[in-house]
């Protein structure tokens, strides 16, 4: 098949068998570029089926762009909640703050004028300008890469292979209809030419697809060794004010989970701590005592386990944090991290207290 071809199969296969997807506009109706850049935002690093009621509620919640700038920070970070890689939400506010100042609330169709605004990169721009206004660009997600590196038999493993791939689907890109054409490509991805046992009898393109052909289908794209993440380590200190309320400070804005709240901690080192180095970082005088167990996360790039200490915090909050009963933990932007920390010292607590 020429190039021409592939774009047609697709698309009719398409046709028959598209997702129905939240944010995707129905067949025939104008979609909605507040709605695909809010759901190309929550889907870097997350799951279609973690996304779809999330961004569900952010719509209920933040109906338009509008309304999302006029948000406060605090509230947004909350809604996050759960979706990971805070970050994302940090700059979706500020992108729809400065898409209202620059732009009058109407996303720019230019990619570079896109690339510009906070949290869009090369991909997420082509993604908006192909999905929200139908733009010949060429988006490359996961999805796209495994198919195009399988129906052109590409051998090199990623990411050095990335330039190769997005040349590739830039020739197939179609004139006519290149939303629903990427749109396709992603589905296909997603429900046929699946990561591991891919579907490829049900396949449009298994005819012209090369790794099939070759027997090597399930084997590509091809991937350096995993490296063993590194572990880091930490203390946190549950510091409880006579009235049972906890200390909670905000993390900095930049950073890994930046501008969400934390009980206090020390850094994240390289080897655990001794107990005399985390004495030296508590927050308040106090006398600690360490809680059994410890609480481990992964995150990208590492893994972290956390020692839990115990302590009775003063009745006067020191400068910088908040104070808040457990049982209003969730009226705070809390990451997953920290649940899990209020949860096993909940759960520590109690086995304490059995043994009495």
């Amino acid at each position: 098949m020429d190039t021409k071809e592939l774009a047609a199969t697709l698309l009719a296969w398409y046709d028959r068998h598209r997702r129905d997807l939240p944010w995707r506009a129905k067949p025939g109706e104008r979609p909605d570029p507040y709605r695909v850049w809010l759901s190309e935002i929550m889907l870097q690093q997350t799951t279609v089926a973690t996304v779809g009621p999330r961004f569900l509620a952010f719509l209920r919640r933040w109906p338009t762009i509008e309304a999302l700038a006029a948000a406060p920070l605090d509230d947004v970070l909350h809604e996050w909640q759960g979706l990971g890689y805070y970050a994302r939400a940090r700059n979706l506010h500020a992108c729809a703050r400065e898409v209202l100042t620059l732009y009058g609330g109407k996303f720019p169709t230019d990619e570079a004028m896109l690339r510009a605004l906070p949290g869009i990169g090369a991909y997420t721009a082509a993604a908006i300008a192909v999905f929200a206004f139908d733009l010949p660009a060429t988006p490359l997600d996961g999805n796209i890469e495994r198919v195009l590196a399988r129906l052109f038999a590409v051998d090199e493993p990623l990411p050095g292979a990335k330039e190769k791939i997005r040349a590739l689907a830039a020739t197939l890109t179609p004139a006519a209809r290149p939303g629903d054409y990427a749109q396709a490509a992603m589905d296909l991805g997603a429900t046929i030419c699946t990561p591991a046992r891919p579907a490829c009898a049900l396949c449009p393109w298994r005819k012209p697809c090369r790794a099939r052909a070759r027997g090597i289908a399930e084997d590509l794209p091809r991937f350096p060794p995993k490296k063993t993440k590194p572990r880091r380590y930490g203390v946190v200190f549950w510091a409880v004010r006579p009235d049972g309320s906890v200390l909670l400070r905000r993390r900095p804005e930049q950073g890994l989970l930046g501008g969400m709240m934390e009980f206090p901690s020390t850094p994240w080192a390289d080897s655990p701590w001794t107990a005399d180095a985390v004495a030296e970082e508590s927050p308040v005088k106090a006398r600690w005592r360490p809680l059994p167990g410890a609480v481990r996360h992964g995150f990208t790039h590492f893994d972290l386990t956390l020692g839990l200490w115990l302590g009775s915090a003063p009745k006067t909050v020191p400068a910088g944090y908040v104070a808040a009963q457990p049982s209003a933990f969730r009226d705070f932007a809390l990451p997953t991290l920290m649940k899990k920390v209020a949860a096993h010292v909940k759960d520590a607590t109690s086995r304490l207290e059995r043994k009495g």
